[in-house]
């Protein structure tokens, strides 16, 4: 007995020519072949802005998912509408957006849904109420959670009841062994395999039928799909929808599973170190015989939030957002685009390392602060929820944003006409893939994503550099003459003070804002060092006075280091000239950066000549296709000498073009 379903999701505002790949490739195809074999009954998920896209972009497909449902081919599940992990989002919006797809899968296949999907199998067991308010009486989460909860291979062959709150679902678990044959082995080794289990269940991504690496022609122009169809048919393996099983099947039994998402999703949301070691006893257990999943439990989801200080940014802007009791209809679908998954994790998608997917949740967020906000305020508080205050700046132009957990720094620059955050800069994290090749054991005809063979070239290799302080903007750095371009790009400069990723207290009067830090130069003994920022917001941006005073007994060079981002950055101009891989100029008292994709002018004065250096970047990540190069912005260093005092008042103004 076979228990088939199948997921279908893209980013929200995905490329077009994404989104067309993918029908092309995959989903039509898909649809096209399942047609004609009746006997092949599935779910199917579907996220709702794809739905939405399908039904208004391509009316071919959409007619043969009707017809699908409507003959009884097809049971629908239901999710947060626009794709959101459960969990990581307020139960109010949890229950709203599982609500909305609901009301569409009814309003457009008179279908109501009774199973749901959890976006990447993130599981808590306190959303359950919330489901359970929306009609769910049943899921599909990963075998890897009841291994954890001490089931064996020998017991997961129906379902189970879990409860939170005295409120129960049912929990169907999926096989990772069907996971990782369907569609990678040949027809006959995967059909031998659902016929060796009692009950198997599976449910994926549609994806990977036709558009993960070399599976289309597999798939399709190979006969794989068609050969697996009318194997199912010949050796009469029954396929029942989860909802008809559900019904006619009582449980297995109670089950308390622990909060957790996939086995290699745990393993991505690991830090470096962490990683490192838990790969080790991983491979130390399955040496020695021992099944590893049994024993280690891998990180947790929202470990994401402490893994990239960029993803836990936009998340609490998220939930800040989402707590604003103004939530006209505008409001909050900019909301729950918002709250689209993609964004905040990375494992072997590009995620967060995609400057496109948090340019649109910005965009997002910046659409609710439009709405949220009529008038120009400041605004202090713990928006990061990480024991530390942040400063907004709303003003009729921009949104600002400071940091006094990071230097004071500008972690966020709105342009509320473009819906534009030019401070979306992402910091060069260290990556396990970078250094160590994980290949798992395969068995199958072509390689999934997860047992590919990857390993970085020279080039890569040569922009490979890591960070060891967040890449905001306005940070500060004290140095000497190994400040230069290279080390500004190799971030290899010797740092003598300790304000560039230190706290500073924060203090605000009116539109002015100040951090203070009472802190050190380091050179042979600490010396007493304070440096003072105040930033005087204006309606485009702001003016600054920096000034610090140290007993420091020598010259050093100070660099106030300015991360921008761009959504086309090989096409902006500095100064009335095209970036190419450096800009460097030894004196200067202001510079322009001309963004034809805003249409906006970013310019910055000082009161003084300085040097300024200019350098990519970038970011080298995993995805599907192998490794990515990504410029994430550009790193600028204004640099200034100076001994035991140094005074400076300059501007930062966003323009029209």
């Amino acid at each position: 007995m076979l228990l088939f379903g199948f997921h279908m999701h893209q980013p929200v505002d995905n490329f077009s020519e994404a989104v067309d790949e993918a029908c092309r490739l995959c989903y039509m195809p898909f649809f096209e072949m399942v047609e004609g074999f009746d006997y092949f009954r599935f779910s199917l998920h579907c996220s709702g802005w794809l739905l939405e896209k399908i039904r208004n972009d391509y009316p071919e497909m959409y007619e043969i998912i009707q017809r699908l449902v409507l003959k009884g081919q097809v049971e629908l599940f239901s999710g947060g509408f626009y794709e959101p992990v459960l969990p990581a989002i307020p139960s109010d919006d949890r229950v709203s957006q599982i609500k909305k797809l609901n009301s569409t899968l009814k309003r457009y296949f008179n279908f109501d849904p009774k199973g749901l999907w959890l976006a990447e199998r993130v599981w808590d067991d306190a959303i359950i109420g919330d489901l359970k308010k929306c009609g769910i009486e049943y899921l599909a989460l990963d075998d890897y959670h009841f291994i954890l909860a001490g089931l064996d291979s020998s017991r997961l062959n129906g379902y189970y009841l879990t409860e939170f709150n005295g409120e129960s679902i049912g929990v169907f678990p999926i096989s990772r062994k069907l996971r990782y044959a369907l569609p990678f082995f040949e027809p006959d080794k995967a059909l031998d395999l659902i016929e060796s289990l009692d009950v198997g269940v599976v449910f994926d991504d549609l994806e990977k039928f036709g558009l993960w690496p070399k599976t289309h022609q597999w798939v399709y122009e190979s006969g794989w799909l068609e050969a697996f169809l009318e194997g199912i048919g010949e050796r009469n393996i029954k396929m029942l929808h989860f909802g008809e099983f559900f019904n006619n099947n009582r449980p297995k039994g109670l089950v308390y599973l622990p909060t957790a998402s996939y086995v290699e999703m745990g393993q991505w949301s690991l830090l470096y170190e962490e990683s490192l070691e838990v790969e080790g006893i991983r491979r130390l257990l399955n040496e020695n015989g021992f099944n590893p999943d049994r024993f280690i439990k891998s990180g947790l989801w929202k470990n994401f939030f402490v893994k990239y200080y960029e993803s836990n940014r936009l998340h609490k802007r998220m939930i800040e957002a989402s707590r604003n009791k103004k939530r006209t209809r505008s409001y909050l679908e900019n909301l729950y685009k918002l709250q689209t998954n993609d964004v905040y994790w990375h494992g072997i998608f590009g995620g967060l390392y995609l400057p496109n997917l948090r340019d649109n949740a910005y965009r997002y967020l910046i659409g609710c602060e439009n709405i949220r906000y009529n008038r120009d305020t400041v605004e202090v508080g713990d928006i990061n929820l990480d024991g530390y205050e942040e400063v907004k700046v709303v003003r009729s132009d921009i949104v600002a944003v400071f940091d006094s957990r990071y230097g004071g720094q500008l972690v966020e620059l709105d342009d509320k006409r473009s819906m534009f955050n030019f401070q979306n800069a992402l910091t060069r994290y260290r990556e396990v893939y970078h250094h160590t090749v994980n290949v798992q054991n395969h068995e199958g005809a072509i390689d999934t994503i997860h047992s590919r063979h990857d390993e970085l070239n020279e080039e890569l290799k040569g922009v490979l550099f890591y960070d060891w302080y967040i890449k905001n903007s306005f940070i500060d750095h004290i140095s000497d003459d190994t400040f230069n371009s290279d080390t500004l790009f190799q971030c290899s400069f010797r740092e003598y003070g300790d304000f560039a990723n230190q706290p500073f207290e924060c203090f605000v009067d009116g539109d002015t804002v100040v951090f203070e830090r009472r802190g050190g130069i380091y050179d042979k003994e600490k010396y007493e060092t304070t440096l003072k920022k105040v930033y005087y917001t204006a309606d485009n941006g702001f003016d600054f006075e920096i000034e610090l005073n140290s007993e420091a007994p020598r010259p050093y060079l100070y660099a106030l280091e300015l991360n921008l981002h761009f959504a086309q950055p090989e096409n902006i101009k500095i100064n009335g000239h095209d970036f190419e891989k450096r800009f460097e100029d030894k004196m200067l008292k202001a510079f322009v950066i001309e963004d034809g994709y805003t249409e906006r002018f970013l310019r910055f004065n000082l009161d003084t000549f300085f040097g300024l250096y200019g350098v990519p970047l970038y970011t080298v990540s995993k995805s599907e296709r192998g490794f990515d190069l990504t410029i994430q912005g550009i790193s600028f260093a204004v640099v200034v000498g100076f001994e035991r005092q140094l005074k400076l008042t300059g501007r930062f103004r966003v323009e029209d073009v």
